[in-house]
């Protein structure tokens, strides 16, 4: 197919049959009403229902995961995103994530490095997590709708709701746990449990890492040990940080 021909449903009058299907995870559409709004207007047919993972399906290959700015750096402080996107793409080989907002507002968070943010950006990247940035719930609208013109117009798929693995083996549940540690990810934790076998172990000679594991520095050794040290009582003031960015 040529790029000449992919072009065509978009620039020819368009017929009711040309609309497609945009499936919405329902905390996304509870969410981000205005997006699901803003859909239906553009002619998509919007069907809701709770999802495993990810926030948009757009075809049996095509699955969005959609964050704000924001939220984006306030989960990799508090919840693990990287496994989620990863399992995602193990179903959906084109899975990936839209970035929505102003993104030089990460240099404006006093408590995170903008140098962690662009690298968990490479690391998705790097694993094949395609990164989409839109700077409005418009503009994502614009994307969701045209991604979805293409996978089903042009391309002839269905949007299709994949079931995900219940069950994880046990070393896939010890990647899991040492992984969701912050600015770990899957790479690292597989390195770490090779050095040290079990998560237990590994976190009982934390020190060691930056000997024994490449790529472990300080920097992520010390936010590790504030993880695992901190009081969780504390560590409510470091989330509200997190969510405020200073000015």
């Amino acid at each position: 197919m040529t790029k000449e021909q992919t072009l065509i449903p978009f620039v020819k009058e368009k017929s009711k049959t040309d609309e497609p299907t945009i499936i919405i995870d329902s905390r996304e559409a509870t969410s981000a009403k205005k997006i699901a709004t803003g859909l239906t207007e553009k002619g998509a047919q919007v069907k809701t229902q709770m999802l495993e993972k990810g926030d948009y399906i757009l075809s049996d290959q095509c699955a969005v995961e959609r964050k704000t700015v924001n939220d984006f750096v306030y989960t990799l402080t508090r919840r693990f995103l990287f496994e989620q996107l990863f399992r995602l793409k193990d179903v959906y080989s084109k899975s990936l994530i839209i970035l929505e907002g102003y993104m030089p507002i990460i240099y404006k968070y006093s408590n995170i490095q903008p140098q962690a943010i662009w690298g968990a950006i490479f690391n998705l990247a790097k694993n094949g997590i395609a990164i989409v940035n839109t700077a409005s719930q418009k503009e994502t609208i614009d994307f969701l709708y045209t991604a979805a013109r293409q996978e089903q117009i042009v391309e002839k798929r269905n949007a299709v709701v994949h079931a995900f693995k219940k069950c994880d083996t046990l070393s896939d549940a010890q990647v899991y746990f040492v992984a969701s540690l912050p600015s770990i990810g899957r790479e690292k934790a597989t390195a770490i449990l090779d050095a040290y076998q079990t998560p237990i172990n590994a976190l009982i000679n934390i020190d060691d890492w930056e000997r024994s594991v490449h790529g472990l520095g300080p920097v992520i050794t010390n936010r590790v040990k504030d993880v695992l040290n901190t009081p969780y009582r504390d560590n409510k003031e470091n989330d509200k940080e997190c969510q405020d960015p200073a000015t």
